[in-house]
């Protein structure tokens, strides 16, 4: 494990930054014009690239489906020279789609690395999440209680009334009760078209962002890579499997799943040490999208790593525009 440590050290904070911005950049090209799905292919085809050049024994564990499903980085894939430490990898080579092919705000291209072992091996289900920021008591929040405890347990302990509370939700059908739950509250709600793993990182700095406590169901992979984010810069957060099919609750368990009922902290999605990193594809909260210029591309990058509690901001200009194509 030592010697795993000092390569992360020496190595791959700016590696994994290089990833996340090859991810980006090729994305940003195709934003606001209304294809998600090649925009989601070419920073996937980048991604992988750029993940290919490290000196790793990489293993996608949170990637773009499972092998029949996805031609590049599926779960399992193998990635990297193949020499140097044993790491699981999560990503979301263009987290928000949807988002991206409008060119709305906070698109991101997502990565995030632990030793080998260490993050959760979710399946590509719904996972029930709620989250909060840093700074509060262990325990403030609690899956199982109900939308109002929750809210009034997070108002009390900021010492604001429930109606400063803001939540934000995917806006989906399948949030109408939740979201009248907590309107019957008083609290406020920002509603998000994409991107659950923004969302929940604007939780831990509410002052910036406006956004207090997250609610609602998302993708269990955008769980993990949440997760692994909060582990660098702090907060708390509680997933639950939606398992609510005999295939999906039998495709758990061959995933390692052996509690379909088990709720899962960020501590348990990714444990050890965990980098982290997310470049901006479009404008957002967090960070700036990225920016062509005559004679070169600007990339806004987040780099964060858990062991350390180190937030690296990387503002780049990148001269040789031919790099990414």
């Amino acid at each position: 494990m030592a010697d795993t440590v000092s390569i992360l050290d020496r190595i791959f904070t700016l590696e994994l930054a290089r990833v996340a911005e090859a991810a980006a950049v090729a994305a940003a090209r195709l934003r606001g014009k209304g294809d998600e799905m090649a925009a989601d292919q070419v920073a996937v085809d980048a991604m992988r690239t750029e993940l290919n050049k490290l000196n790793i024994q990489g293993r996608v564990v949170i990637g773009e489906g499972e092998r029949d499903e996805a031609p590049m980085l599926y779960i399992g894939e193998e990635v990297g020279s193949g020499k140097g430490p044993q790491v699981d990898i999560a990503l979301d080579p263009l987290e928000g789609t949807t988002i991206c092919a409008k060119n709305l705000p906070n698109s991101l291209a997502v990565i995030a690395i632990a030793e080998r072992g260490n993050l959760l091996y979710a399946p590509d289900v719904y996972m029930e999440k709620i989250a909060i920021g840093p700074g509060f008591s262990a325990g403030l929040i609690d899956i199982n209680a109900s939308v109002k405890d929750n809210l009034a347990a997070l108002a009390k302990a900021k010492g604001v009334d429930i109606s400063r509370i803001t939540t934000c939700i995917l806006d989906r059908p399948r949030h109408a009760k939740l979201i009248k739950e907590v309107r019957e509250t008083g609290a406020a709600i920002r509603l998000i078209g994409d991107g659950d793993v923004a969302g929940i990182i604007h939780t831990t700095d509410p002052e910036e962002t406006g956004i207090d406590i997250y609610l609602g169901s998302g993708g269990a992979p955008e769980g993990v890579l949440a997760a692994a984010a909060l582990r660098c810069i702090g907060g708390q957060m509680q997933g639950k499997l939606i398992l609510d099919t005999i295939e999906k609750r039998d495709r758990a368990a061959t995933m390692g799943v052996d509690d379909p009922k088990r709720i899962y902290t960020a501590d348990d999605m990714a444990r050890g040490d965990v980098l982290f990193a997310a470049t901006g594809v479009t404008d957002g909260n967090m960070l700036a999208g990225v920016k062509f210029g005559k004679d070169a591309i600007t990339t806004e990058t987040i780099v964060m790593r858990s062991s350390s509690k180190t937030v690296r901001e990387i503002k780049a200009r990148h001269q040789n525009i031919g790099k990414f194509g």
